[in-house]
């Protein structure tokens, strides 16, 4: 294992002052991306990203316009050069990826335990509830951003207990928006 650590499972999401993390439509235009909050640095620290079936395949498959800017061609070579695990009740086989369709503490757990970087919980919104509910986020990293939707897809649904965290960093970047830090208390 790299440093002999069990990798964190790192739950990494962009959610409106209001609790959502996607607009009624399923929007996220009003996503910032600043530079100076260094999304690449994050990408360099994972090496795996695990998807909801609805997740991957509008993200673990997505391409990029002709006309995209250099830093989001980066961003996304990164993103795709990533393993990828899809947890997935109907899928059973995906090319250039792996499917957890039960024993999903079990499944998680193992990949924990391989050699790595840490492991991006990329979502969507029923899976991040599934594992919160199974206690498998170590850590919480929410881009808070300044914006109100009204409402959309709620970060945080069906959570069945609560959840002890600790904050471990905060950022404020230049764009108004706020990254919390927390990792569960255990």
């Amino acid at each position: 294992m790299l440093n002999n650590k069990i990798r964190k499972i790192v739950l990494d999401l962009a959610v409106s002052l209001d609790g959502f993390i996607e607009g009624i439509n399923g929007e996220i235009d009003w996503c910032i991306m600043d530079e100076d909050m260094n999304f690449v640095k994050f990408l360099d620290s994972v090496d795996t990203i695990f998807y909801g079936r609805k997740s991957y395949d509008l993200w673990g498959k997505y391409t990029l316009e002709n006309d995209a800017s250099d830093t989001d061609r980066e961003m996304w070579e990164k993103v795709h050069s990533k393993k990828k695990v899809v947890f997935s009740k109907s899928l059973t086989n995906i090319d250039n990826a792996k499917v957890i369709n039960f024993n999903i503490v079990e499944e998680v757990n193992k990949i924990k335990n391989e050699p790595g970087k840490d492991i991006w919980l990329y979502g969507g919104a029923s899976l991040i509830t599934t594992f919160v509910n199974l206690g498998l986020v170590d850590e919480y990293r929410l881009s808070i951003h300044p914006v109100v939707l009204g409402g959309g897809k709620p970060l945080f649904v069906n959570i069945k207990e609560r959840q002890e965290l600790k904050l471990v960093d905060s950022r404020k970047f230049s764009s108004g928006v706020i990254q919390l830090c927390y990792q569960a208390v255990i």
